[in-house]
């Protein structure tokens, strides 16, 4: 990985422009981004989780955050990888 922390967070900021439709807040503010890190080629590893496994917003919230991502100066690609260990976080 490279130290981009300046892209990190850049990344993050973009991630706050996705909003989870059923609670109608950002996906970093209530705690369903996990980790984001840039690797040297510019690919970005997002780990998220949903509200709830099964969530039916689960698609939209993953390509969002991937789109997000993606439209970050320096991001080439985003992998975005759904966890649920642990479960989903409310804030």
């Amino acid at each position: 990985m490279t130290d981009a922390s300046g892209l990190v967070e850049r990344v993050r900021a973009a991630l706050r422009e996705v909003i989870d439709p059923e609670i109608g807040f950002n996906i970093v503010d209530i705690g369903l981004v996990y980790d984001v890190a840039i690797e040297e080629d510019g690919v970005a590893r997002i780990s998220m989780t949903t509200t709830t496994k099964g969530c039916p917003a689960t698609n939209y919230l993953r390509d969002g955050a991937g789109e997000a991502a993606q439209s970050v100066a320096g991001v080439h690609w985003a992998d975005v990888q759904l966890t649920y260990d642990p479960p989903g976080r409310r804030r």
